[in-house]
């Protein structure tokens, strides 16, 4: 949804602020590199229990994953390598903080939240890797109701009112809708094969019309060039023009006695 509506005016926003850290030395690099640490410091508070803390340093270790775009663009160095590193960097740092919340929630009363946390991890890496597999094969899978912005926002609601059980609910859910949109967007774009749900066929299939006139055709010829001019072709007693074939001696002639 954030890709959908909001990505152009966010970096519109944001394009000023990448070029200010450009000209200060900063690269794409730096960023990630710093949210992913970042993302680690929240991590390990959200798991001993300062969920303040963990809040902030939530909030911190998103900024650098905004801005590592502009400052990428105004250096003019984008492309596959840092888009890369930023999507490891993404990963990595959602493990982390989702497992910080299950190390967190195994240590209140309750028995089975933690579990909660790791399947939003689960349908997380879904939606992410949808994404990943439609692009490597030329296909758009942008979009959904809960992306990794939606999923930080949701989380730090969480994080802020104390409703950590139902925000994962709520994560779970959506990016569970989420997959499913991204599933029926490239499936509709894919192509569907000539020959899908047919049995192969190791021979082609004869072209019976054209093989039966050309048939008939060499067959005419051949009655043609075999009976004699004058003959009617319909007695079956017409004798070849051109055969030279002696007479078998045990065949009787015709006027003749035994």
């Amino acid at each position: 949804m954030f890709d959908g509506r909001w990505r152009t005016g966010v970096d519109r926003a944001t394009e000023p602020v990448g070029s200010a850290l450009r000209r200060i030395g900063a690269t794409a690099d730096h960023l990630t590199a710093l949210g992913l640490l970042v993302g680690v410091a929240a991590a390990v508070a959200i798991g001993s229990g300062r969920l303040g803390l963990g809040l902030v340093l939530l909030v911190a270790s998103a900024l650098p994953d905004l801005l590592d775009g502009p400052v990428a663009k105004a250096a003019g160095t984008a492309g596959p390598r840092g888009a890369f590193f930023d999507s490891v960097a993404d990963r990595v740092t959602d493990a982390l903080v989702l497992g910080g919340v299950a190390w967190h929630l195994a240590a209140e009363p309750g028995g089975r939240a933690p579990v909660l946390a790791f399947a939003v991890l689960a349908a997380s890496g879904l939606v992410s890797y949808q994404r990943a597999k439609a692009e490597s094969l030329g296909y758009q899978a942008r979009g959904g109701l809960m992306e990794r912005a939606e999923r930080i926002v949701v989380l730090c609601a969480g994080l802020a009112f104390g409703i950590l059980v139902p925000a994962l609910w709520v994560m779970l859910a959506l990016s569970l809708v989420t997959a499913v949109q991204r599933f029926g967007r490239v499936w509709r774009q894919a192509p569907v094969p000539v020959d899908a749900g047919r049995p192969a066929r190791s021979w082609p299939r004869p072209r019976v019309g054209s093989d039966r006139a050309r048939i008939d055709a060499r067959w005419r010829a051949w009655r043609e060039s075999t009976v004699a001019p004058g003959v009617s072709r319909g007695f079956p007693s017409a004798r070849r023009a051109d055969s030279t074939r002696p007479e078998r001696p045990w065949r009787r002639r015709a006027g003749t006695r035994p």
